[in-house]
């Protein structure tokens, strides 16, 4: 039955009444099914009119369980602490720190920008610290495993250095004389090595520079000299580069010495034991692989 509030008639008839009676009891601290026993209403609808506007105590209100996290998150915002501290404290997201504290004051900046960039470069320069010892290391034990290499192990690499740096012969250009280019003094080292592996006399090896106009030219001539070991009448003039302004090199600064050049007096029958030996690699790779 609906409940009118200028009805007269009825079991709930004086509303007013009613009402101020379920407020007078809810303000005293009674539950909803304490008012209601106490009225003997047993219409919700009824009931929910009567109290209309009246909070519940709280008493009755159930406990939440954040409550504790939230208090604490306000208390250490008020200490200054950041949003990743209170997040990495209390081991609760981000948007329940915001949530909770965004009404309190931001808090002062303890540093300044400067002082903060240099503290986090100081973090990046440790880690790369750090990656560069990692590296260096991997790179020490390959090295190591390596050891020294056998004749025959030389004799491979030449030949794979040389076919990858080298001239080649071809059908429209014949080309049987060995011409060996690098910048790397490690891989210049290694193919000197190797000539004489070969027993290649070095009287035969003619050496020339390339290199940009704009470097230290005889300073990287006399780098080349010394490397190699070889004698003035043994370099030919050196190959400079133009200088091409709308190029942005690399290749600068004093570890640039260009490229060195050698050629091979006489060497018509190394380069064919080279292409021979170097198609001998390749079938052989081949027939692991099958």
């Amino acid at each position: 039955m609906a409940l009118s509030r200028t009805s007269t008639t009825g079991k709930y008839a004086d509303f007013e009444a009613l009402r101020e009676q379920a407020v007078a009891l809810r303000r005293s601290g009674l539950s909803r099914r304490q008012i209601r026993d106490e009225l003997k209403i047993h219409n919700n609808d009824i009931l929910n009119r009567l109290l209309q506007g009246e909070p519940p105590p709280e008493w009755t209100k159930r406990p939440n369980a954040k409550d504790d996290l939230r208090a604490r998150a306000r208390e250490l915002r008020l200490q200054g602490w950041t949003y990743d501290r209170i997040e990495a404290e209390l081991g609760c997201s981000r948007s329940s720190v915001s949530l909770w504290v965004r009404d309190l004051p931001r808090p002062e900046r303890k540093r300044s920008s400067e002082e903060a960039s240099a503290i986090a470069r100081r973090g990046w320069e440790a880690k790369l610290l750090l990656r560069e010892e990692e590296r260096q290391d991997t790179k020490d034990r390959a090295r190591q495993e390596v050891g020294t290499l056998s004749p025959r192990e030389l004799f491979l690499v030449g030949v794979g250095l040389y076919w990858a740096e080298g001239t080649k012969d071809k059908p429209h250009a014949r080309r049987e004389q060995v011409t060996f280019v690098n910048s790397d003094p490690g891989v210049i080292s290694t193919f000197l090595a190797w000539l004489d592996l070969m027993e290649v006399d070095r009287a035969l090896l003619r050496f020339s520079v390339m290199i940009h106009e704009t470097a230290d030219v005889a300073g990287a001539e006399r780098y080349w000299a010394d490397l190699t070991g070889a004698g003035p009448s043994q370099f030919n003039k050196t190959t400079l580069k133009r200088h091409n302004p709308k190029t942005a090199r690399k290749n600068t600064g004093e570890s640039y010495r260009g490229c060195l050049v050698i050629k091979v007096l006489k060497s018509a029958d190394l380069y064919r034991r080279i292409e021979g030996s170097w198609y001998g690699i390749v079938c052989g790779a081949a027939h692991r692989q099958g």
